[in-house]
């Protein structure tokens, strides 16, 4: 492809409302175009890099076993209603009537579709294993739609979806999907780690997310610095604390003056926080519930809605905190509490503690677990940095990451809502047990930048770039541009793509626009080094200027396929 004739428009400067390197690198490059909040159109550079993370997706998820479908993006209420997802969604759903006053909305997943599917077509145990996947445009009202690619509210996905007879099969059905995850990030040249997850609003278990490892990711995760475990900190285990020895004194009230927070209170009272029982009142489904935890950490919100019943982690009002324990907020304490007492098994073995006293400006020190107060004992902290590994003797390391991909057992959790069933060996019906494998496929180009750039652009990946080589002619030498020409032919016939900047612009305007648009390989011919019968070739991954390979111009081609051959080897 010739620069003159493609559409490139390069910017000197990101806008503004550009809140990350991927989104400001895309608008630079030309890769794509804001056309509303979390709304997106893909310019030929960026639906060249799209259309090469669906090339990988599909060649593995067939590979596997899989089966491509397309499943319609305006969907009937009715399907969401049969699951209680209509309501459920809330606000997320984009929703719209017909002309007839029917309602319908765009989708922002498919499960209850493919189980409309699935419950049609699989009559008998004989009809599976199954595994029906797509690749297609998904739809989600983002209340924060400012992370580029990242958060849209119109994005592209690959969601399968896997039928089997029992538990075991469904178990074989999320191995083969958990490998050929693995091959697709691996081909894609990412960094990431499969972490064991929370399934979320879909339902479900033995999930695992895929979390590309970028400074900018929003998610939090842990990894063993000895093995291969890795966690979402939501879900992350640790290895219990070890109960100290003591506990025989008895709790007694110290006057703590203004000082509510676990800092203030460690100060005045001169203890480490590890010694602080930190009571905290949430929302629970049948009301209030006091959770407690060691004063150096964290509520796991996630495990803590579950314990409480509720969707999420909401924190009691100061209006509720002062009726529920008769103190303001800083000063609650499970001692005297009435309602419902969580203690994180790490709290628990805290022996002569420091907690609220349930009044205002008081404290108890002195407090020990099942000595002065009772409760039900449960994970309800977060891990992290410096953690035991919970499966080796290795400590945890603390990453961000994005999320990339989702894997997760359904079990019948659609299926027998749907009555979606099929008949066993025994001629006894039975509900389909699912597994559902989701990959951001718009989100990977942006993820990819996140973790691929440097100061002067993007740093693309063998196998997702848009072009392999950028071709830079300096000057207008009719040999220099058939020397380029002829280049330009030999490698595409060999399945190379190639850019070839044809433009009649300076030399720094050409380099400067390659390095932001970011192809694995650039190829100058033409300037000073012309005279000398060679060409300069650099990798993009090379920072240095100064150290681009001169090849002699009859060279050129053996040694770009060379490295061509290479480098899809490695990918």
């Amino acid at each position: 492809m010739r620069f003159s004739r493609a559409l490139i428009p390069t910017l000197k400067e990101a806008p503004t409302d550009a809140h990350n390197v991927s989104t400001a690198l895309l608008l630079r490059a030309g890769y794509v175009r804001r056309v509303g909040a979390g709304i997106y159109e893909y310019l030929p550079l960026g639906l060249r890099v799209l259309r090469r993370v669906e090339g990988i997706v599909r060649d593995e998820m067939d590979r596997a076993g899989a089966l491509e479908i397309l499943m319609p993006a305006l969907l009937p209420k009715e399907l969401f209603e049969e699951t209680g997802r209509w309501d459920r969604f809330g606000d997320t759903l984009f929703r719209m009537k017909d002309r007839k006053g029917a309602d319908y909305h765009l989708g922002p997943t498919h499960e209850e579709v493919v189980t409309d599917i699935a419950r049609r077509e699989i009559r008998s145990y004989r009809d599976m294993p199954r595994n029906l996947y797509q690749v297609q445009a998904k739809y989600r009202d983002e209340p924060r739609a400012r992370g580029g690619l990242l958060r849209c509210r119109e994005f592209v996905m690959k969601d399968a979806y896997s039928f089997d007879a029992d538990e075991t099969g469904a178990r074989a059905s999320y191995e083969t999907m958990r490998v050929a995850y693995r091959r697709i990030f691996d081909r894609m040249g990412l960094d990431y780690r499969m972490v064991q997850a929370d399934s979320g609003a879909m339902g479900g278990s033995t999930s695992a997310e895929f979390q590309v490892l970028a400074d900018s990711g929003e998610d939090a995760i842990v990894a063993c610095t000895a093995c291969e475990y890795a966690a979402n900190v939501e879900v992350a285990e640790t290895k219990d604390a070890p109960r100290a020895e003591g506990g025989s004194g008895k709790a007694e009230k110290v006057h703590t003056p203004k000082v509510g927070t676990i800092d203030d209170v460690a100060k005045f009272l001169k203890l480490p926080k590890e010694r602080f029982l930190k009571s905290i009142v949430v929302r629970g489904a049948e009301g209030p519930v006091l959770v407690v935890v060691r004063g150096d950490h964290e509520l796991n919100e996630v495990a803590v809605a579950k314990l409480v019943g509720t969707d999420e982690c909401e924190l009691a009002s100061e209006e509720d905190v002062k009726k529920a324990t008769g103190a303001a907020i800083g000063f609650a304490g499970p001692i005297g509490f009435s309602g419902k007492i969580l203690v994180d098994i790490d709290a628990a073995a805290v022996v002569d503690g420091v907690t609220g006293a349930n009044e205002t400006d008081h404290h108890l020190v002195g407090v020990t677990f099942g000595k002065d107060f009772e409760g039900q004992v449960v994970r309800a902290r977060k891990v992290g940095k410096g953690d035991a590994c919970p499966r080796c003797a290795g400590t945890l390391a603390e990453y961000k990451g994005i999320e990339a991909g989702h894997i997760f057992i359904l079990g019948t959790h659609y299926s027998a809502k749907m009555n979606a069933s099929f008949l066993d060996k025994d001629g006894v019906q039975k509900p389909l047990v699912m597994g559902c494998y989701g990959i951001g496929v718009s989100r990977l180009v942006a993820a990819t930048i996140e973790q691929h750039n440097d100061a002067s652009g993007i740093v693309w990946p063998f196998s997702l770039a848009p072009y392999h080589v950028h071709v830079c002619t300096l000057g207008v030498d009719a040999a220099v541009i058939a020397e380029a020409e002829k280049l330009h032919d030999a490698l595409q016939a060999q399945g190379i793509d190639v850019l070839w900047d044809d433009r009649d612009e300076r030399p720094g305007v050409k380099f400067k626009d390659a390095d932001l648009v970011g192809c694995p390989l650039r190829v100058t011919i033409g300037g000073k080094s012309w005279a000398d019968g060679v060409a300069e070739v650099k990798a993009r991954t090379e920072g240095d200027p100064k150290k681009a390979e001169r090849v002699p111009v009859g060279n050129l081609l053996e040694e770009i396929l060379t490295w061509a051959t290479k480098q899809r080897a490695a990918s």
